[in-house]
């Protein structure tokens, strides 16, 4: 302890014990102070209250004179000096008046705007107790429009949050800032328990298999399968076995428009706003304008039926039945020139995918390859199926490959290691596509299967648990798949392509105000 510390405490104590002694000698009747032994030490028992009330005025009046810093250094040197029990009792006479509802000062201060900053980064249930702290909590959380900045941001970040929004109409209610165009916070408040019941009511409806059903029978007189699809809000795209392509409208299933130039049945397409791009078994690949659907351009390179293709950011990657996969550069649909040829598969390549970073491939030779997208060099080979891979997905570290072993296989591309084996498929698993929640399947044996994701990449998850539900519909092999949070979409060698949809669906399983299937019959003359 300082000396100074300690000369102004034992002034305390001598102020103390002189104005005690005077006390005493005035009061009636008079008390005894008592000391005793403690630890070998004298220490001594409360005086009367009175002697007491007037000893502690004086050591405030004392305590009063001194500095903040003279202050704070002899109550610490008081605390010290108490036990445990003191030490709890005083924590808890500080803590509240250490706590400060800033919430409430920051608009006393004119910073209205940093409380409702705060207040946004809130969860829902969060922002229901925040409302109910006080008045003011409640009138910055409706001033702040907070319930319509939580679904702006789920709606930015959730692909079902965005889904829903555009479906369901109230999109339009969101990112403006025009007061006369913004319904008042209670509108929010109420919207935001009626999106999570349709989240739910959707989330059920995959569990359990409900959905209303559409099918598109697109027959033609030569025609034995729907071998490739790529669908949008208002559009399907297919690839038939006719050698043809055929756009229907997704609302009233009508064929829109047919594209004829191929002399192979049409086996893979892809297509953005500008142009579609598809590959067939006449060995070429042809690019098409979106939206009048003149042929812009061929490309004849490969040996072979052209089985799979991808593009993105001005570059395509094709793989054939000759074994070999094309990478190009795609600078516009008119001018496309050959980077490189990827050769190294032992059977016909079926299926490519790529990012930035990879381009990943499979093969009848049961094998996946990776390969660098930058600079085309071989990375590793992925080894496990037992027999030819017919369909694969790759996204960040996760490729999911289907297989004529029947298996699924999830796989972490950094490492090459295999981290699930789905079974389930009772012949080739020929197309799977997979998002942050699910895996869906199609197979040879006609069905669709919906995987549980997240289990699948938990090593501790039982199989028994893997597979959410089977989708039987399809009389034929399922060719191609595409699915978001909605739907599912999907095409077979027995003519069709059917639409599982999973929000429009009534209590008892039908779609509200439509028939629970609905198909549309194309014949070609």
């Amino acid at each position: 302890m300082e000396p100074e510390m300690e000369d102004k405490t034992l002034e305390l104590m001598n102020l103390t014990v002189m104005e005690s002694q005077n006390l005493t000698d005035d009061l009636s009747p008079k008390k005894t102070t008592v000391f005793k032994l403690s630890n070998g030490s004298l220490s001594r028992k409360r005086p009367s209250r009175v002697s007491f009330e007037k000893e502690k005025e004086m050591c405030i009046q004392m305590f009063e004179q001194w500095s903040e810093a003279d202050q704070v250094e002899f109550v610490e040197h008081l605390i010290s000096r108490m036990c445990h029990y003191q030490h709890g009792h005083i924590n808890s006479y500080l803590k509240p008046m250490l706590q400060r509802d800033f919430i409430t000062a920051l608009p006393a201060q004119g910073l209205d705007h940093i409380a409702e900053n705060i207040l946004s980064f809130l969860d829902a249930r969060s922002l229901c107790s925040a409302e109910l702290v006080c008045r003011e909590w409640q009138r910055v959380i409706s001033e702040g429009m907070l319930w319509k900045k939580l679904i702006e941001r789920m709606v930015r970040t959730d692909p079902l949050w965005k889904g829903l929004s555009e479906r369901h109409q109230w999109e339009k209610y969101l990112f403006k800032n025009r007061t006369n165009e913004v319904p008042p916070n209670s509108y929010y408040h109420s919207l935001y328990p009626k999106i999570i019941q349709d989240i739910e009511t959707i989330e059920a409806n995959w569990r359990c298999g409900r959905h209303n059903l559409q099918r598109i029978q697109c027959r033609s007189e030569n025609s034995k399968g729907v071998y490739c699809l790529q669908y949008d809000d208002d559009k399907i795209i297919s690839g038939l076995r006719d050698n043809s392509i055929k756009i229907w409208d997704k609302h009233s299933l009508e064929c829109l428009k047919i594209l004829t130039g191929h002399t192979g049945s049409v086996l893979c397409l892809q297509y953005d706003d500008r142009v579609i791009v598809t590959g067939s078994s006449d060995s070429t690949v042809r690019v098409w304008d979106a939206s009048s659907g003149e042929v812009l351009n061929t490309l004849i390179h490969h040996n072979e039926a052209v089985l799979h293709l991808r593009f993105c950011n001005g570059l395509m990657v094709t793989c054939s039945k000759d074994r070999s996969i094309a990478v190009w550069d795609m600078a516009s649909a008119t001018d496309i020139s050959l980077r490189r040829v990827l050769v190294g598969h032992r059977a016909a390549v079926n299926v490519v995918d790529f990012d930035d970073k990879y381009i990943v491939s499979a093969s009848g030779d049961r094998t996946i390859k990776v390969w660098s997208t930058s600079t085309c060099e071989f990375v590793r080979t992925l080894n496990g199926h037992k027999r030819g891979i017919a369909c694969l997905q790759y996204r960040d570290r996760l490729v999911v490959s289907g297989s004529s072993d029947n298996t699924i296989r999830l796989w972490d591309i950094e490492c090459g290691a295999c981290l699930r084996v789905l079974e389930g498929h009772e012949e080739l698993v020929r197309c799977i596509r997979f998002d942050n929640k699910r895996i869906v399947s199609g197979a040879y044996d006609g069905k669709i299967k919906v995987w549980d994701l997240q289990a699948a990449l938990d090593p501790r998850a039982p199989a028994s648990t893997l597979c959410l539900r089977t989708l039987v519909e399809h009389s034929g092999r399922v060719f191609r798949l595409q699915f978001d949070e909605f739907q599912i979409i999907s095409s077979s060698h027995d003519d069709t392509i059917l639409i599982w949809d999973f929000l429009n669906v009534s209590a008892n399983g039908q779609s509200e105000g439509r028939s629970p299937s609905r198909t549309y019959t194309y014949i070609s003359r």
